[in-house]
């Protein structure tokens, strides 16, 4: 039975070959990154945005042990990794999802070299890991507008203040 088998869109959620399933995806390619933890509009019309800067997307998503790092808040993450992962991949506008463990993601964008590095309307070529690097290699950078005043440290402390 169809509903017996794993959904189709749980094939982008990358194992450990990322790096022939980066290599396989058509060019230019284009990178993002983040924890993506309650995903709203605003993550939605953003990778939308991004994905029309190339021929394909791959968003890379801080490890729950990464998310706890950045202190954004006790009880963050609030999906796990898994979970966070498959909804992105469930996304059209995202080819491929990866994880990783490190503070920054300069690592995997180094392994990864893409042609286009994206960030948040609130990040700039200076403020963002890796940026420097993919510019040097002839690739860009880009700031996404924000369009959807959203975002999920405002929809946390919405739940958790009393009315």
């Amino acid at each position: 039975m169809a509903w017996q088998t794993p959904p189709r869109f749980l094939q982008k959620v990358a194992p450990k070959d990322v790096l022939a399933r980066v290599a396989a995806l058509p060019r230019p390619l284009v990178f993002t990154n983040g924890v993506f933890d309650l995903l709203h509009c605003g993550h939605a019309h953003y990778l939308e945005a991004a994905r029309c800067l190339g021929n394909a997307l791959v968003v890379a998503v801080n490890s729950d042990d990464s998310v706890r790092r950045l202190n954004k808040g006790k009880h963050r993450p609030i999906n796990t990794l898994d979970d966070r992962m498959a909804l992105l991949a469930a996304l059209s506008s995202v080819d491929l999802v990866i994880s990783f463990d490190t503070d920054t993601p300069l690592p995997l964008i180094l392994q990864i070299s893409p042609d286009v590095l994206v960030k948040g309307g609130d990040y700039t070529a200076e403020t963002t890991a890796g940026a420097a690097e993919v510019i040097a290699r002839g690739g860009k950078f880009v700031a996404i507008p924000f369009l959807f005043e959203r975002s999920t440290t405002a929809l946390v402390k919405k739940l958790s203040s009393p009315e």
